[in-house]
């Protein structure tokens, strides 16, 4: 039980933290991963830390079906389905967004687990708010499974709400003590830099309260990867008031000032402008980690982040000599939506050769 709340496991825990020899030398610093990726079920990722939460909430609460929110390429998505097979479960997402033109990445790891997926269009004529019209097909889409008898289970977007906390309190925590088992140094700061993506804020929310609340000796870096309408910080200070008011946190921790929007440190600057589009620096930082450690990022998360962390290295905002643990939080089905998977063909199709009965090269 975490701040009086129970979880299903089904994690195998810790998941280990590796240095990365090749691009420590590369960049000057002192860089680890910590391996979030490795976690079980389809292909894995950091949602299942918050899904042990909901998956024991939703059980107490007698529920038949998780039914969640996203992309048509939604990790989350992929993810709730599958503890939901795992555990007996129905499983449905709903999504405000186009039909990708054919089953691959995540939707086809979906439709193998026999997920229903909703596709609802966006508004052509843009009157109605995508938020709006999310809320209005969840309520359809829930209403239906009731009549059929099923007993729904909402999970937000990312599964970023209070609750979904509690996954990354619990990492914070985890990853502190195995620095400190390990005998990890702090480099040339006085704590180790632990960066990780921002989406919907969930996982770097977790962290963030757990670091603060545990006292913990790591320095909390966030990369976001898309933009916020209001603001970054702006939204993580008010994600923050919730999740305090929620567990009856004191909103100060201690300080006279109370916690600032400037106590956060999460960058805006590397979100490339939209969520999830393709983007050339996004794809040589990706090819950088395969080359250098066989490490596979994806396009839309970790690639954007790790692509964010470089060009902080390189403009001195992340230390010579600094010690950063990277959070892989997974996603790697992304690779294969279509239209990053068409860049990637195109840029890395000269390392595939064809060689005819003959023995000699085919001009394809």
């Amino acid at each position: 039980m975490l701040l009086g709340h129970e979880k299903i496991s089904f994690l195998h825990l810790p998941t280990p933290i590796e240095r990365l020899d090749n691009l420590s030398a590369k960049l000057g610093i002192n860089l680890y991963i910590k391996r979030d990726d490795l976690t079980p079920l389809a292909a894995g990722g950091n949602k299942l830390r918050k899904l042990e939460y909901f998956l024991a909430d939703a059980k107490a609460k007698g529920a038949t079906m998780l039914l969640t929110v996203g992309g048509a390429q939604t990790n989350h998505g992929r993810l709730t389905c599958a503890v939901a097979r795992k555990y007996g479960m129905k499983a449905a997402i709903v999504c405000v967004d186009e039909y990708p033109g054919e089953l691959s990445a995540n939707l086809l790891l979906d439709g193998m687990m026999g997920c229903d997926v909703w596709l609802r269009k966006k508004d052509p004529a843009g009157t109605k708010p995508e938020g709006a019209l999310l809320r209005e097909t969840v309520a359809e889409v829930t209403k239906n499974y009731e009549k059929q008898g099923e007993k729904v289970y909402y999970i937000p977007m990312g599964g970023s709400n209070e609750l979904g906390i509690l996954g990354y309190y619990e990492c914070a925590v985890e990853t502190a003590r195995q620095l400190a088992e390990s005998g990890i140094a702090s480099g040339s700061r006085e704590f180790p830099r632990l960066i990780t993506t921002v989406g919907s804020m969930g996982t770097y929310m977790g962290l963030f309260t757990g670091i603060r609340m545990e006292n913990l000796p790591l320095r909390l870096t966030g990369i976001g990867i898309m933009p916020y309408e209001n603001g970054i910080r702006t939204y993580a200070k008010n994600y923050f008031d919730k999740v305090c008011g929620f567990y009856g946190f004191d909103t100060t921790c201690g300080r006279a000032s109370g916690v600032t929007e400037n106590d956060f440190d999460i960058t805006d600057k590397y979100d490339r402008g939209a969520y999830n589009n393709p983007c050339k620096e996004v794809r040589e930082a990706m090819y950088l980690a395969a080359e250098k450690e066989a490490l596979i990022l994806d396009p839309c998360y970790t690639g954007k982040c790790f692509a964010g962390m470089v060009e902080m290295v390189k403009k001195g905002e992340i230390a010579q000599d600094e010690t950063v643990i990277f959070l892989h939080t997974g996603g790697m089905p992304g690779i294969n939506t279509p239209f990053h998977r068409a860049e990637i063909e195109k840029e890395r199709d000269k390392f595939i050769n064809v060689l005819d009965e003959n023995g000699c090269i085919v001009v394809r």
